[in-house]
């Protein structure tokens, strides 16, 4: 299969079904441990249902994440089964499926992605979905969003305990004004998103940022 390499994927494309999120804390290895993830990924034959392989750098150099699409479960967890995890450290890859996306309509090339991960204290697929939608209603009611956020891909986890949103940003200098800016550590400062940081069950949440590296595709 003639792939397409090195471009930023598209979260929201219609042919994928099934994401595969890992991260690995790598350390002073960051560069070295991508290269290798990719490169092994570049000797192996493309399996069937995958989509796209994608990989980003953290920008406090400490992590390497791993985002894959795949057609749907089953090709997924047919090719589950050889899988290795290249890397130091390396967390369980996350099985995730697209839940909600918005996006600018004059969106131009993101120079930063943003990993937002919300953790609840028990599987619940409707709490999931609350919670999504609770901060489209907060960026909804935002008058003067801000200039630097250009998207926003919403990821339920299968087991039904995390939220994962992939979010892309003009740069990493944007993100971190939009959170400073609001005065309470969200992009946004409407009185909206206080329903945001008091939502019942939430375990954990936080956010890390990323610079695209590399990719493998298969062509639209």
């Amino acid at each position: 299969m003639n792939l397409v390499r090195d471009l930023l994927p598209d979260p929201a494309r219609s042919d994928v079904g099934a994401v595969l999120v890992t991260q690995r804390t790598v350390g002073t290895s960051q560069r070295a441990t991508a290269q290798a993830v990719t490169a092994e990924w570049e000797r192996t034959p493309w399996p069937e249902g995958l989509v796209s392989l994608n990989c980003y750098l953290s920008t406090d150099g400490e992590s390497v994440l791993t985002y894959e699409q795949w057609t749907g479960e089953e090709a997924l967890h047919a090719f589950a089964r050889a899988r290795r995890t290249v890397g130091t450290d390396a967390a369980e890859p996350v099985e995730y499926r697209l839940y909600r996306s918005g996006s600018r309509d004059d969106a131009p090339e993101p120079g930063c992605i943003v990993i937002v991960s919300v953790e609840f204290v028990s599987p619940d697929r409707q709490r999931q979905e609350r919670w999504v939608d609770t901060v489209f209603d907060a960026l909804a009611a935002e008058t003067e969003p801000r200039p630097g956020g250009i998207s926003a891909h919403f990821h339920l986890s299968v087991d039904g305990t995390r939220v994962l949103n992939y979010a892309e940003w003009t740069d990493e200098e944007a993100h971190r004004e939009a959170l400073e800016n609001s005065g309470q550590g969200t992009v946004g400062s409407a009185p909206e998103w206080r329903r945001v940081l008091d939502f019942p069950g939430v375990k954990d949440s936080g956010f890390k940022r990323y610079r695209f590296y590399r990719s493998l595709a298969r062509p639209h």
